[in-house]
């Protein structure tokens, strides 16, 4: 697996070097750069997968320095997490609208850290590839019609493939038999609505085989629902 390269800007040094031997022993890529000017450089030879900078740096600040890569077509993709041991409201808001993904104040664990990289990705590789639906631990390629519980791909027919991604278009939404029989079978299909409970067991044991079959719960005197957690 290709390891994530991060571009460190911090002129701190104590901070700098524990945060580029931490990121290191977590298996990504660091570069580390003490202010904009060197991290500019930086980006002339290689483009991160995303970009750890610090607010008060020398020079241009870390928001000033966002404003500007928002505005080159070559470096305004490029997720950015801000840190900053300005913890204020407002701080926080004016981070973020320099268009920042994530906000993380000091002091930090590193733990926290590498959590919050991890997901600022995945929102930018789910953005990115656009067609793709994801609640919990379920995936599913709405063009291509392939379903993916814990990055394992499953199988299953049309009409439960419809029916779980009606589910998960509307997570945690309890729908009766009768809603799920128009919004997924068609008003101008005609079923009984035990039909529902026969693809709901069989959509469940799919599930099961993944450790997965409480994605899709009964709610007693209501229907069912796919829930979120």
């Amino acid at each position: 697996m290709q390891k994530i390269n991060v571009l460190l800007v911090e002129d701190d040094e104590d901070i700098g070097e524990m945060l580029q031997l931490a990121l290191l022993s977590n298996d990504f890529e660091v570069t580390w750069c003490v202010d904009v000017m060197k991290a500019q450089e930086s980006l002339r030879d290689s483009v991160p997968n995303i970009i750890l900078l610090d607010w008060m740096l020398p020079g241009i600040s870390g928001p000033d320095w966002v404003k500007f890569l928002k505005n080159q077509d070559e470096n305004k993709d490029i997720p950015i997490i801000m840190l900053t041991a300005r913890s204020d409201e407002d701080d926080k808001i004016k981070g973020l609208e320099t268009g920042v993904d994530d906000y993380v104040t000091k002091p930090f664990s590193v733990r926290e850290l590498v959590a919050r990289i991890h997901a600022v990705l995945r929102r930018v590789e789910t953005k990115e590839r656009g067609n793709l639906l994801t609640v919990g631990p379920l995936t599913i390629d709405i063009e291509g019609h392939n379903v993916a519980l814990n990055d394992v791909e499953i199988m299953m027919s049309p009409t439960e493939f419809k029916l779980l991604y009606f589910l998960a278009s509307h997570p945690d939404k309890v729908f009766s038999r009768n809603q799920l029989l128009d919004n997924v079978w068609g008003d101008n299909v005609y079923v009984e609505d035990r039909t529902v409970d026969v693809h709901i067991r069989r959509l469940r044991k799919i599930l099961e085989a993944q450790g997965c079959a409480d994605l899709v719960q009964t709610v007693r005197g209501f229907g069912y629902k796919l829930t979120a957690t």
